[in-house]
């Protein structure tokens, strides 16, 4: 008999557990904790909050035993000389390399990035991340032996986010300005490395370090640094001499520092400086009012901005972004001591020629491109249009040439363009049709998307792990 009452008690027990137990399923709600994917964010680290963090920008220095010799080329900024990709040296160029593995002149580890080199008079300038001592490192190579000659650091903390390093150096005669990953701004002396001064944009002007760290690239104009800011201040300019903020462009509307870079514009006897901002594009005075805003249009503004604006003729401009963002042709127009824009053609990455990553080159009247991986049947593909019409290609690639996120650089009416498995393809700089010369593997290639560069008839080139120099001079 108890063990009877015993049995019915337990089986009770369990029945009221089960009641509870599926209770609780019906009425919880298992993703109450979580939040929404927000693209453009997925494997992204924080940015890097240098609240706690004690960086002294420019505090260490190595001298090693490289020399440079009677080189004088240069190639001193992102995009070259004229903020156009294209070399303008006269030196003839291969057309293909005979049957023969490219020579490689020499080649050096990197840390792990997509940051360019800038080339002064046969000395090599690369802001590197070297991951064991875990410091922004500006490099100064022999452009002759890639031996080092010296090193500039500032240990900073940098969480992989498909590399570190995104930047070009800006160098003059007399000074190097580079921008690191989160943000940090140091001058040197060209030829010493001696330090100068630095800045940090985030705590110093409140910006926002984009997705993937900082990705533009300095710009020294008459010994002035111009720096996109995007916090406190849309645009500066700092004396490079001193340090001292000579101008400051006011940022009413709260736009964000993108991955793009400023590029200088001529117009009507007006120099500006034109900047893509994450919230819209706009003209800021170089001249006797510098810093003061002559126009902005928010027509075109992307959550995520990597190209750089590229200037064409007459007051136009092309930009373009990618994750399906397109692209936009426009006019600037001035009236009196007015500016408008005028929107001449606005289109989706499927509809026309736009880029993800790199930018266009604007030659002979067209513009050149490799579509990003959203265009649809012709993504990956080398396309040329006219200005008429930039959703009417001239010319495409084809579907056995196609490219990654890799850079092209443009040098002796000779496209070479770099394909992010580390392929190198000589293609005529022809305005009717695509003309390969000639290709080759030149690297292993792991993401090689570092912008080329040409100088002296060497060609400069990364992919993530390694920086070679290759011969190209024809003989």
């Amino acid at each position: 008999m108890l063990l009877r009452l015993l049995y019915k008690n337990i089986i009770f027990l369990l029945v009221i557990a089960s009641l509870v137990v599926f209770g609780y399923w019906l009425l919880h709600d298992p993703v109450k904790g979580f939040s929404i994917s927000v693209p453009g964010l997925d494997n992204r680290p924080s940015a890097g909050d240098s609240s706690n963090e004690i960086i002294n920008i420019g505090e260490s220095f190595s001298n090693y035993a490289g020399v440079t010799v009677g080189l004088s080329g240069k190639w001193n900024r992102f995009r070259g000389t004229d903020f156009d990709n294209i070399n303008r040296e006269n030196i003839r160029l291969i057309d293909n390399w005979r049957g023969k593995s490219p020579e490689i002149l020499w080649e050096v580890e990197l840390g792990e990035g997509h940051a360019a080199p800038a080339v002064y008079n046969g000395r090599v300038f690369l802001l590197d991340y070297d991951e064991i001592r875990k410091a922004d490192a500006l490099r100064c190579f022999s452009l002759e032996t890639g031996e080092e000659i010296w090193r500039r650091w500032y240990k900073v903390n940098v969480k992989r986010n498909h590399g570190m390093s995104r930047t070009v150096p800006a160098v003059s005669e007399n000074f190097v300005v580079t921008i690191g990953p989160r943000g940090h701004v140091m001058c040197t002396d060209t030829k010493s490395g001696e330090y100068l001064w630095g800045i940090d944009l985030v705590k110093e002007f409140n910006a926002k370090i984009p997705f993937w760290y900082t990705g533009q690239c300095p710009l020294i104009d008459n010994d002035t640094a111009i720096i996109a800011v995007g916090g406190n201040s849309l645009l500066m300019g700092v004396e490079c001499s001193t340090g001292k903020v000579v101008w400051q462009t006011p940022n009413p509307d709260n736009w964000k520092m993108s991955h793009s870079s400023v590029i200088p514009m001529d117009y009507k006897g007006q120099r500006m400086y034109i900047y893509a901002a994450v919230g819209g594009i706009c003209g800021i005075s170089a001249g006797e009012e510098k810093g003061k805003m002559l126009w902005k249009t928010m027509e075109f503004a992307p959550t995520v901005m990597a190209p750089s604006p590229v200037i064409l003729d007459d007051g136009m401009i092309f930009i373009t972004a990618g994750y399906g963002a397109g692209a936009m042709l426009f006019q600037i127009i001035k009236e009196g001591e007015k500016y408008f824009v005028e929107v001449l053609q606005k289109y989706k990455s499927n509809e026309g020629l736009a880029s993800e990553q790199q930018t266009p080159i604007f030659y002979n009247g067209h513009l050149f491109s490799i579509l990003p991986k959203d265009a649809g049947a012709l993504r990956n593909q080398f396309v040329c249009c006219n200005l008429n019409d930039v959703t009417d290609f001239q010319y495409t690639s084809g579907k056995t040439e196609r490219f990654g996120l890799g850079p092209y650089i443009m040098a002796d009416d000779k496209f070479f363009i770099l394909n992010d498995d580390g392929t190198l393809t000589i293609a005529r700089a022809d305005v009717l049709k695509f003309v390969v010369l000639d290709k080759a593997k030149i690297m292993d290639g792991q993401d090689a998307w570092g912008p080329i560069a040409i100088v002296d008839g060497r060609l400069l080139m990364r992919d993530s792990k390694k920086m070679v120099c290759i011969d190209i001079k024809a003989r």
